[in-house]
């Protein structure tokens, strides 16, 4: 793990850690943020709030940018922030945006999955994955670790219980537009998905069939899907639904995920 490296803040005055992020290429730019005051955002940026507690832009009138969500600022201070990450690039309408995937460390998902194709990965008692997607993912990174009660944040629970210590980390995805990215129903993690550019849709089905969808979340750039679609096993683990990401145009999305540390 890269831990994050102790800087001063720009024109703040305050000492946290900040790190820039290689997630691929310049076609977009990130830098994780952890315990921060008055961080200085120049320019425009998509800031996604990765850590448990509201991080708040420093603007009158205050308000959050919550848990597990994320806005676009520009020119302004991040007055608070427990684990952000702050994700810049010069194509939210994705115009140019494919060239991404010839940067170092991209694959196609398929030719990264290789003989585990045949396993099904990411389905419980569904077809597995079709290499002939077109799908790719960049490089990942570890940006931090939290500590939350799984059913508290996931909206089982109305009050935290026990904390448990996640490793958060983060990829790029793309891909081009029309693309069904594949219905699945299972990770090892908690995962949220943050629009970066272009427009897609995350989707819930009843079944591994299209004509089961009954939940369509669209996505422009800038945008967190609410809440984290699983809910906590009975084996300790996460419960998925039937779900996948569609591209309506070429597009860019960051996958971020709270991977639990050993008990």
């Amino acid at each position: 793990m890269t831990e994050l490296t102790t800087t001063r803040t720009k024109d703040a005055g305050a000492v946290g850690a900040v790190r820039a992020l290689d997630l691929g290429g310049g076609h977009v730019t990130a830098t994780a943020v952890a315990n921060v005051r008055e961080y200085q955002v120049d320019g425009r940026a998509i800031v996604v709030n990765c850590g448990t507690r509201d991080a708040y832009v420093a603007e009158s009138p205050r308000r959050p940018i919550p848990p597990l969500t994320s806005t676009i600022v520009a020119d302004t201070v991040i007055g608070e922030a427990g684990l952000l990450l702050v994700l810049r690039t010069d194509d939210e309408e994705a115009a140019d945006i494919g060239g991404i995937t010839g940067a170092p460390g991209w694959a196609r998902l398929g030719e990264l999955l290789g003989d585990r194709i045949t396993d099904g990965p990411g389905t419980t008692g569904g077809v597995p994955f079709d290499a002939r997607i077109p799908l790719w993912r960049g490089p990942q990174e570890t940006v931090g670790r939290v500590a939350f009660d799984p059913a508290h944040i996931l909206r089982e629970a109305p009050v935290p219980g026990p904390e448990e210590l996640f490793e958060v980390r983060v990829n790029l995805w793309f891909a081009p537009a029309g693309t069904d990215c594949f219905i699945h129903n299972r990770h090892e993690f908690i995962e949220i998905h943050t629009q970066v550019a272009g427009r897609g849709r995350m989707q819930k089905f009843r079944r591994q069939d299209l004509g089961t969808l009954y939940q369509d979340l669209p996505m422009s750039p800038g945008y967190t899907t609410p809440d984290p679609f699983c809910s906590p096993g009975s084996d300790g683990g996460f419960v998925y639904p039937w779900h996948q990401y569609h591209a309506d145009t070429d597009c860019v999305w960051l996958a971020i995920e709270y991977h639990r540390l050993a008990r």
